[in-house]
């Protein structure tokens, strides 16, 4: 087997901060180059200023370190895309297909393409919502990931470039804060309660959505790229399902353990973005395919999400 040495794009975020590491754990440190516009502080390893709309700065560090695989994280998110439509087409388009036609000339094994629930909208079925649904997404991020999952399946079918996809709910993690998607108010929420402070909603008490927990899909990553090649059956995106539940329900959650945490709800523009995605995700593909499985309930995702908070900012769980 040839050594793998892996280049992510965007891995200052809250996915690549994560990834990165376990990537190192895997690969060993030295054969993970991680990139971004600016430099994580807190990051250990190799590390190059990258703006990844720049082609030849793409190329360069593929040449320079002989990369084999590229996990292409960088992306405007959708709230904060809704801001600028026109620039988040821009730049999530453009920088993908100058990772994909680096990929392409240069041989590269494997890419990875992170999707989302955002590529679904209203006309769907919204619980257990199938893999082989339709794609109207009403906003231009979930646009740009509908179009990224066709480019990438033509990629593979007319240059044979091996291009990966999972369709992520809400992520939740505890290494970094939201970075302006619409399900990161399950973010936000557990550091308002572990500051002992109120938290604003700003979707409605009975919103449903579709969450997974940080290590569920890390897990969930490595597991598809891990995959043979043989073995992937959708060249588009694979669903993958975590466990879905509404802010009334996640606050309960958090009040077994801070049992004076008050939540309060003031919808905005992104409550229309999360009416048009899926309350529930039928993934049966995936755990088809290669075998995927989640772990965290939302118990289980509450007490590791607070213990973790409350390291960081070091207080004591109330209940512990």
């Amino acid at each position: 087997m040839h050594k793998e040495v892996i280049l992510i794009t965007g891995s200052s975020g809250q996915l690549g901060t994560v990834l990165a590491e376990k990537l190192q754990e895997k690969y060993g440190i030295e054969n993970i180059i991680a990139t971004d516009l600016r430099k994580n502080s807190t990051f250990n390893g190799l590390f190059e200023i990258l703006d990844v709309t720049d082609y030849e700065a793409i190329k360069a560090i593929v040449l320079k370190y002989k990369i084999t695989q590229i996990y292409h994280l960088a992306a405007i998110l959708s709230a904060n895309g809704e801001k600028n439509p026109l620039n988040t087409w821009d730049i999530n388009m453009k920088t993908f297909f100058n990772v994909l036609e680096v990929a392409r000339i240069h041989k590269i094994d494997k890419v990875f393409f992170p999707s989302s629930i955002a590529v679904f909208g209203n006309n769907i079925e919204r619980l257990n919502t199938p893999q082989f649904s339709n794609l109207t997404p009403s906003t231009v991020y979930g646009i740009s990931k509908v179009a990224g999952e066709n480019w990438g399946k033509y990629y593979f079918d007319k240059y044979g470039l091996d291009v990966r996809s999972l369709r992520y709910p809400g992520i939740i993690g505890y290494q970094s804060l939201p970075g302006g998607g619409t399900t990161d108010y399950a973010v936000d929420i557990f550091h308002k309660a572990v500051k002992n402070e109120s938290f604003e909603c700003f979707l409605d008490a009975e919103t449903m959505l579709p969450m997974i927990y940080m290590d569920d899909a890390i897990r969930a990553t490595l597991e598809l790229m891990d995959a043979p090649k043989e073995k992937i059956t959708v060249r588009t995106s694979y669903n993958i399902s975590g466990l879905s539940f509404n802010p009334d329900q996640l606050a309960a959650s958090i009040k077994e353990v801070y049992p004076d945490f008050k939540i309060t709800y003031s919808p905005d523009f992104r409550q229309e973005i999360a009416n048009s995605w899926p309350m529930s995700i039928a993934d049966t593909e995936a755990r088809k395919d290669f075998n995927w499985k989640p772990k965290f309930n939302i118990n289980l995702l509450t007490e590791v999400m607070l213990k973790n908070i409350a390291l960081k900012y070091n207080k004591n769980l109330i209940n512990s």
